[in-house]
């Protein structure tokens, strides 16, 4: 536990946006890429401002809300993993009622961003709810704790086409797939910077799960990835700006194979950091596709 003084008043700030990441993007990030995709192709362009509004929004509550549940689920672990030792949650600093307050307001403003959409969104977003509050304990039952953050990270997806459509089409649904798998290699490389210290305290992922075939398993789930978002591009016909921001994201996952190959932490932390470029690639791809004509 943290011996230092206790922190009072707005001098707790920086413990708070250190328990909803929202001084850390990159998980904001690879949640609005998928968002920002499902949306431009459920409106064929850009959609309205407000749905535009309110899943940028969205995006960000229900990142924080699954950062504080997943904090709170792993507040008797995180003292004994060097990268997460000192979160706010593992030293005390935060408390544990404060933070399942913290959790219930996030879901409760996320709530209230969805009802500004369709009955048929808001009976969707009663999965994600569910989706972000198991994917943290999974950690504890299965070796497939990142598949369950894949679908958790995708459900924005439907919903995005329930908000623009009222509806989920199969591509919504092709997708939805591809994104979950795209989240089950990149949350392997970030497992694999933790790999040892899971191993010696018992939790699960699939980096352990994986061992030795852990960078073939990857290149697997990429390629797999961009056959799918491949499948979605012929079925819309697509134009050309979308297969050169696909080419991109090919050309960024095998960079990434380049970073994990003598499976360093430094270096797998930097893969799936670039992620985020793999996520923006393709939207910019999407987004020059449906450009509208002067």
């Amino acid at each position: 536990m943290d011996q230092t003084a206790p922190r009072r008043g707005i001098a707790r700030l920086p413990d708070f946006l250190a328990l909803t990441r929202l001084d850390r993007p990159i998980g904001t990030w690879l949640l609005m890429w998928p968002t920002l995709w499902a949306l431009w192709i459920a409106a064929e362009g850009v959609p309205s401002r407000d749905v535009l509004l309110i899943f940028i929004a969205g995006v960000y509550v229900m990142r924080a809300a699954g950062c504080v549940v997943n904090d709170y689920a792993d507040r008797h672990f995180d003292g004994h993993v060097k990268r997460t030792r000192e979160r706010p949650l593992a030293t005390g600093r935060i408390s544990e009622r404060e933070a399942k307050g913290l959790f219930v307001l996030l879901v409760t403003t996320a709530f209230i961003l969805v009802c500004f959409t369709n009955r048929f969104t808001i009976l969707l977003s009663i999965g994600g709810v569910i989706l972000a509050f198991i994917y943290p304990f999974m950690k504890r039952y299965t070796h497939l704790p990142q598949l369950f953050l894949g679908a958790a990270f995708s459900w924005a997806i439907p919903m995005a086409f329930g908000a623009v459509q009222q509806g989920v089409p199969f591509e919504a649904w092709l997708l939805f797939l591809a994104n979950v798998i795209w989240t089950v290699a990149y949350d392997t490389e970030y497992a694999m910077v933790d790999r040892d210290d899971d191993l010696k305290i018992g939790i699960k992922s699939t980096a352990v799960l994986f061992g030795r075939a852990d960078k073939a398993i990857i290149a697997v789930l990429q390629g797999f990835t961009l056959l799918l978002l491949a499948w979605v591009g012929w079925r819309l016909t697509l134009g050309g700006f979308f297969w050169l921001g696909l080419a991109a994201m090919a050309a960024i996952f095998v960079y990434q194979q380049w970073l994990i190959r003598d499976r360093s932490r430094e270096y797998c932390f930097r893969a799936f950091l670039n992620n985020h470029w793999a996520g923006l690639v393709l939207f910019a791809g999407l987004v020059l596709t449906w450009w509208p004509d002067a």
